[in-house]
């Protein structure tokens, strides 16, 4: 009887092992966290990366923060310029918006996160969002980035850090 019990046990076991084995052999997984692939219900269509999505640099592979002519002030100036602060709002928290600047120059594939002060994720009132994204979208500075005399793409990313529905800094 024993005997009969280990048996069981042991094809069982095997039989869980092979199952799980199936299921992670049909996952596909990113080449870095954080990869941003196309996505055709929201990324614009005629968006282009240059070099294919596996020779996207990360923004850590750059050595630098957001490549943008004027640097950061010239962002900073933008934003100000730009945003318009919500009435009575008194949302609180970061909105970080990822996106890939392509050999060109051109942005795409913008994606957003957002977080409370604590990093809890929440979401900020559409109106905060939508007009941080269209701000990006619009800025038409962002550096050609070579290697070894090759423009390349890359990711970049923005931090907005909001408070009272106010945007008080840009990171990094």
């Amino acid at each position: 009887m024993k005997k009969s019990l280990l048996i069981i046990s042991i094809l069982f076991a095997l039989q869980s092992c092979k199952s799980d084995r199936k299921n992670t052999e049909k996952q596909a997984y990113s080449r870095w966290v954080g990869d941003i692939a196309q996505n055709e219900q929201i990324d614009d269509v005629n968006f282009k990366v240059c070099h294919g999505d596996s020779q996207i640099l990360q923004y850590f592979n750059l050595g630098q923060g957001p490549v943008y002519a004027g640097e950061k002030s010239s962002i900073l100036n933008t934003f100000k310029s730009k945003y318009e602060t919500l009435p009575d709002s008194d949302q609180n928290g970061f909105i970080r918006l990822r996106f890939i600047v392509n050999c060109e120059g051109k942005t795409g594939r913008f994606r957003v996160l957002q977080s409370d002060e604590n990093f809890e994720e929440i979401e900020f009132d559409k109106k905060i969002v939508n007009q941080l994204v269209a701000i990006t979208k619009g800025i038409e500075n962002w550096e050609i980035f070579y290697r070894q005399d090759n423009p390349i793409d890359y990711y970049m990313y923005l931090i907005f850090k909001i408070k009272d529905g106010q945007l008080t800094e840009i990171l990094p």
